[in-house]
């Protein structure tokens, strides 16, 4: 690998905005080798929707690498069954979305690519296909070989990572299991240390109740599950604090002393990302052993078509995707 990363970037759901927001992506010059992966024909009629004039050139696996010019793209082609109107979802393109996903992940683990930057796809479109399917992170967790998946979401400085991932609210006590916590919390310090170069990362993990249970009046969670297993991994050098009531963790009192947030479920942690960096917030996926990054919104079926979605975070998923595959190689070349 040279300096120039390639970064495999899926087109997600065709009704979505995921095409227009690569092609505006494209019309800008990238320091890494974009490959995007999807319908030619799509990207090239959503670019001219957008005003945006785009050359997409052939790539083949092993290609070397260079940088991407204004208004060019690679394209590794996945033609879509039907053509796609803006915001007009159907189900016959759901294995289209799911094969870029396929294809994506496979070049990473072969090594044709060094990262996978993913738009958004809709989860219920694809399930109404008869495809069971409950989001990118359990998907890219099978295609790797069932590591444990960790969703962290980066807004700046600000990184919150989740124990419990796309499940109802009721069913999360029951998943909260205290090998499933620590399986999180190996895979987050881990890849602190390894994907974003922390040496001792402090993480503040949060409690599962109110009040982190206070004291067992509000819930037991915390005094069975949460606190053995950090007193567990805290005997083994990690920095954890915790476990903090989640309306504390998230103060300015705390936030500056923390590495990482780990949140116990998903709405527990996620609008405090969205509210401080909604629209340059990326997904990073932890645990795998790809580097993978998303945008923080979804496919925005009102918009698309529109021209009018802000690509801040796509562009955002690209940068951090370059800059920890580059992280990457210089920590192979050191051994």
């Amino acid at each position: 690998m040279s300096e120039i990363p390639r970064v495999a970037v899926t087109c997600g759901e065709p009704a979505g905005v995921g095409y227009e927001l690569l092609a505006q992506a494209a019309a800008k010059p990238q320091a890494a080798d974009l490959i995007a992966i999807g319908d030619p024909d799509l990207l090239r009629q959503r670019a001219a929707r957008c005003g945006v004039e785009l050359e997409l050139r052939g790539w083949t696996p092993g290609d070397p690498p260079s940088p991407s010019p204004a208004g060019t793209i690679k394209i590794d082609p996945v033609p879509l069954a039907e053509p796609s109107e803006p915001g007009v979802l159907t189900t016959a393109n759901a294995d289209a979305v799911l094969e870029t996903i396929r294809r994506g992940t496979r070049y990473c683990v072969e090594g044709s690519c060094e990262a996978l930057v993913t738009a958004p796809v809709h989860k219920g479109v694809i399930n109404d296909a008869g495809i069971p399917f409950s989001g990118h992170t359990e998907m890219l967790s099978e295609l790797t070989g069932g590591a444990m998946p960790v969703m962290m979401l980066v807004a700046g400085d600000l990184r919150v990572a989740l124990a419990t991932t796309h499940m109802a609210l009721r069913q999360v006590p029951e998943a909260l299991t205290a090998q499933r916590l620590e399986s999180v919390i190996m895979a987050l310090h881990s890849d602190l240390i390894d994907k974003f170069a922390i040496a001792t990362p402090r993480v503040v993990v949060t409690g599962l109740n109110p009040h982190a249970g206070e004291g067992g009046h509000l819930g037991r969670e915390e005094i069975e599950v949460i606190t053995p297993v950090l007193e567990r991994l805290r005997e083994t050098h990690m920095h954890l604090v915790g476990p903090v009531p989640a309306d504390t963790a998230f103060t300015p009192q705390s936030l500056p002393n923390a590495d990482a947030v780990l949140a116990m479920y998903h709405d527990q942690g996620l609008p405090v990302v969205k509210h401080v960096g909604f629209g340059r917030a990326v997904n990073v996926t932890l645990g795998l052993p790809i580097v993978r990054t998303s945008v923080d919104h979804g496919t925005a079926l009102d918009l698309a078509g529109t021209c009018r979605a802000d690509g801040g975070s796509l562009q955002a998923a690209i940068e951090l995707a370059a800059d920890l595959a580059i992280r990457r190689l210089h920590q192979q070349r050191n051994g």
